[in-house]
């Protein structure tokens, strides 16, 4: 949980982790960008981040060094721009993880995030068109075009946000949109055990 007893020499160490990650994934291409971090006291309620400067939008694309830079003695959180080289779906935990089985009974590990809101995404690349049982779920949030998503380790007020499946598992390639909408949409639609039976039919 974050809360005004963090000490100071814990909170350092937690910028530096966001820094490295922020530096990390900008060296990738990724458009990385500072988002805001929930207050020390705050008593309203945390909706998650948002951009941090007015101007995100041209700052996208930013050297590696003008990276380190923001995230220098400044406590910001982790934002990447969706849209341009990545989208992502979100989806309640319950689909996220019948999504994640069918993920790996098919063999398709794709990146995924679980945010301290009870919400996980789905990262893939840019998507071209979006299935109409997605769109039209009020489940569902669709990030892409002038949108961003919170990357790990940002802070909300109870907890962090963190991987399910690290970038890394999929050789940092993002998934065909496509394929990963699919899958979820059976997650959506279908009984757990149906559709994993469906997914191991498919990948045999």
């Amino acid at each position: 949980m974050l809360d005004t007893d963090w000490s100071d020499s814990w909170r350092g160490a937690f910028g530096i982790e966001l820094r490295a990650e922020a530096i990390g994934l900008a060296s990738r291409g990724w458009p990385v960008l500072p988002g805001t971090c929930p207050a020390q006291g705050q008593d309203t309620p945390w909706f998650g981040p948002v951009p941090a400067h007015e101007n995100w939008r041209e700052q996208l694309g930013a050297h590696p060094h003008r990276i380190a830079e923001w995230w220098t003695g400044t406590q910001y959180s982790l934002l990447v721009a969706t849209g341009i080289v990545l989208d992502a779906v979100e989806v309640d935990a319950t689909v996220g993880k019948r999504a994640a089985r069918l993920l790996r009974a098919l063999g398709h590990p794709a990146p995924i995030v679980a945010m301290p809101n009870g919400r996980w995404l789905f990262l893939t690349k840019v998507a071209e068109r979006v299935p109409a049982e997605l769109v039209a779920h009020d489940g569902v949030h669709l990030h892409g075009e002038d949108g961003w998503i919170p990357l790990p380790p940002t802070p909300f007020q109870h907890g962090v946000v963190h991987w399910r499946v690290k970038p890394e598992v999929w050789g940092w390639q993002l998934p065909e949109a496509d394929a990963v909408h699919e899958v979820l949409v059976r997650a959506l639609d279908e009984e757990p055990e149906a559709a994993l039976v469906a997914a191991s039919r498919t990948a045999a």
